[in-house]
């Protein structure tokens, strides 16, 4: 053990709709990730149905944590410590991976290590690089139920600097992406559109929110369909838009790919400038980009295009949920003295700060 984190951690996420487990040796490298995505038992519902993700999270976490540790060599019995996200997520699976983790830390008496989803996004910056990000960072959180923009002093050391208003913006993803036809998960739906259209004659608002941080997507949505409803006409969009209110394109139809355009670069330039002002403004040395949405390739280019603060964007597989970095911030919370046996509870609306 070194100072107070074992030769080998277990880190385990099941905040939505992966199921994940790691195994990190000293707390820092992740040598073994092992994920089992739910997509597509929640595509033909647009979302992620609850009540079927937390079953599918008891049917598969076993397996995955096996193979966590077959990858990694490492016998359970070498295990040190047990980490968990605990919130916030969804409070059906939040509670398959606390269980599953409590039972290993009581049965190899080890620590049970609470850990704040959102401290893991932050925490991935960390992860896969030979030097972090300098400190004070400032961290955008953006995922399908968080867009936040964070001031990072250290570990456990944060301070909000803005938040979205309604809605976060990998949720107006997925919901757009649900009103042009093309499926679910939203994210990568509208980045493949987008990329099959070289450009858009279609500005949609963006919300500046002038004076703060804060973020608001609500209003997009609502322009996307009023987009629709217009270009479409009346007769036309009432029989396609109504009902399940999907778009169904036909061969050649380049709407779908001009309206996920500019949809895109809408959200884009929001999170961009309103992140590179922030930095800028509290004298940020640099700046972390994470979550899910960061995976985005325009919101990756935009940001570095937009900035000569040092920035970290993790891998995409570091971006979308993952044990790995619920394993790093689990470390970070056994320096901090977080370990809290095995008397934990699940938060689902767990906040950073």
């Amino acid at each position: 053990m070194r100072n107070g984190i074992p030769r080998w951690l277990l880190a385990i996420e099941t905040s939505c709709d992966d199921t994940s487990v790691s195994i990190l040796r000293d707390g820092r490298e992740a040598l073994a990730t092992v994920s089992q995505t739910q997509v597509a038992p929640h595509a033909a519902y647009g979302g992620i149905v609850p009540e079927a993700a937390s079953r599918i999270h008891a049917e598969a976490i076993d397996s995955v944590c096996g193979a966590a540790l077959g990858q990694a060599g490492v016998g359970m019995d070498e295990i040190g410590a047990v980490a968990v996200t605990v919130g916030p997520g969804l409070p059906g699976s939040l509670l398959v991976g606390l269980e599953f983790a409590r039972g290993l830390a009581f049965g190899l008496r080890v620590p049970l290590v609470p850990v704040n989803h959102l401290e893991g996004h932050i925490a991935a910056a960390w992860l896969d690089v030979e030097e972090g990000p300098a400190l004070p960072a400032v961290a955008l959180i953006v995922s399908g139920g968080h867009t936040e923009l964070v001031l990072v002093d250290g570990p456990g050391r944060y301070r909000m600097l803005g938040r979205t208003r309604d809605d976060a913006a990998g949720e107006a993803f997925d919901k757009v992406a649900r009103m042009l036809g093309l499926g679910f998960p939203g994210g990568p739906a509208i980045q493949k559109a987008a990329e099959e259209v070289n450009d858009t004659p279609y500005t949609l608002p963006r919300a500046w929110l002038r004076g703060t941080s804060d973020f608001s997507f609500s209003g997009l949505k609502t322009a996307v369909r009023r987009l629709l409803e217009n270009r479409l006409g009346p007769d036309e969009s009432a029989r396609i838009l109504g009902g399940d209110g999907l778009y169904q394109a036909v061969d050649g139809d380049a709407l779908v790919g001009q309206v996920a355009l500019a949809f895109e670069e809408s959200v884009v330039e929001v999170l961009v400038r309103k992140t590179v002002d922030a930095a800028r403004a509290v004298g940020a040395r640099s700046i972390i980009v994470t979550g899910g949405v960061a995976a985005n390739a325009r919101l990756r280019s935009e940001m570095r295009a937009a900035t000569s603060i040092p920035l970290f964007i993790p891998a995409p597989a570091r971006c979308t949920d993952n044990a790995a970095m619920i394993g790093l911030a689990g470390a970070w919370a056994m320096a901090r003295g977080e370990a809290n046996g095995t008397r934990l509870e699940i938060q689902p609306g767990m906040r950073l700060v």
